[in-house]
């Protein structure tokens, strides 16, 4: 069998990996052996956690969307009880916004939830 030399296809797949693990400390950055296993790990924890992002995001929403409740004397389960049952549809995110930056079109929001 003929000898297979890989120079371009090597150079190109590890300077890929070592492209990748740019601004890593100490070998990570340097030694393409380890700055694939540092790669593969980072790539991991990046798939995972734009997963658990969301998850984050709506617990902070529920949160603020709590508190904000809580001071017109109405908790969390009745307001969005009383939203459903409104049939206002807005979402958790526009909620937790309206509630931090606009107080009071929220709480015109909780009285129309209040009523129901």
């Amino acid at each position: 069998m003929p000898r297979v030399k890989r120079g371009t296809k090597r150079r190109k797949r590890r300077s890929k990996v070592l492209k990748e693990a740019k601004g890593y400390w100490g070998a990570r950055s340097h030694n393409y052996k380890t700055a694939k296993e540092a790669v593969e790990r980072a790539f991991k924890y990046s798939y995972r956690d734009r997963k658990n992002r969301k998850r984050d995001f709506r617990r902070l929403w529920i949160m603020r969307i709590k508190a904000a409740a809580n001071h017109y004397d109405i908790s969390y389960s009745q307001f969005i009880k009383g939203l459903k049952k409104k049939n206002i549809e807005l979402n958790r995110k526009i909620l937790a916004d309206i509630a931090v930056n606009s107080p009071e079109t929220f709480s015109q929001i909780v009285k129309m939830t209040k009523e129901a």
